[in-house]
């Protein structure tokens, strides 16, 4: 491992115009159990975000919906003003109480999504705003219309979309650039292969959601077992150091509201994964799966 790795030690990426280390910061455990209302410990939570600049990490992702709007009004009372940081958020879903998600793509409400987001973090334009879902029930031509017509309006920057398929992106094309997917990925989850091939291929950033994840892999005398107590490093170090090899495009936002672990996990920047390990650990993953 790297001595006294930050977030600089995982390489850096241009997502549109904005240069930034890829690995980043995922603002959704700053809030309350089942994602809704304040953080358990708040003290923490604080001490959590306040500690990214020292890491280095200068890319924040959060959403209207974390809390709702906690996150986002966390991430304005710690770090504001964002100079020399990306802060993108999402909007789409709707939420009526601890762990519900209702998607919603009206126009309208997307439009109030991206206003009230400018309002509480504090800017006159979200450097990346992705759109949290696509709404099955509403037409497609109507919810990327009217990010299009934000954009043009320099409300948003730069766009991106989450929970996506290859088509997905290449419809939305149509109406924007998409400069970054979100989608679940990570060593037992990798239903987003396609996805992420596509965007290496097209020089779209991915951000895996839930990249911490191992499954079943660290039991008993496994391969990443083996290798994580060579390296001397946790299951979820091991776990995140295999994210950030498998592609220049990846850009890992792991969350908590622990500073102890958000330490942990940038120190996973640090870790020189070489390609015999990652390929024992990839193939290991593909028979879990």
């Amino acid at each position: 491992m790297v001595g006294n790795p930050t977030a600089a030690s995982s390489g850096q990426y241009t997502l549109g115009d904005i240069t930034i280390n890829r690995l980043g910061f995922g603002a959704m455990r700053v809030t309350g159990e089942g994602v809704w209302g304040d953080p358990k410990d708040p003290k923490s939570a604080r001490e959590t975000l306040g500690m990214l600049r020292e890491l280095q990490i200068d890319f924040v992702d959060t959403a209207d919906s974390y809390g709702p709007f906690v996150s986002e009004n966390l991430i304005r009372e710690v770090l504001y003003p964002y100079d020399g940081m990306l802060i993108a958020t999402k909007g789409g879903f709707l939420r009526t109480g601890p762990g519900d998600w209702t998607i919603d793509g009206k126009p309208e409400y997307l439009r109030q999504c991206v206003l009230m987001s400018l309002r509480r973090l504090g800017v006159e334009r979200i450097d990346l705003w992705q759109l949290h879902r696509i709404d099955p029930d509403y037409p497609r031509e109507e919810q990327f219309g009217v990010i299009a017509d934000m954009q043009k309006e320099g409300l948003v920057r730069h766009v991106g979309l989450s929970e996506v398929s290859v088509a997905d992106i290449e419809e939305a094309q149509k109406y924007f650039p998409v400069v970054s997917v979100q989608n679940m990925y990570n060593l037992v989850e990798r239903k987003s292969e396609d996805v992420l091939d596509y965007c290496e291929r097209n020089g779209i950033g991915f951000i895996p959601w839930f990249p911490l994840a191992a499954g079943d892999l660290a039991e008993g005398n496994s391969p990443f077992s083996q290798i994580a107590k060579r390296l001397q490093i946790s299951p979820s170090q091991l776990a995140l150091a295999w994210m950030l090899k498998r592609s220049p495009v990846m850009l890992p936002i792991p969350g908590t509201s622990n500073p102890r672990h958000l330490r942990e996990n940038v120190e996973a920047a640090g870790v020189a994964l070489s390609d015999d390990d990652f390929a024992a650990i990839d193939e290991q993953a593909k028979v879990k799966r």
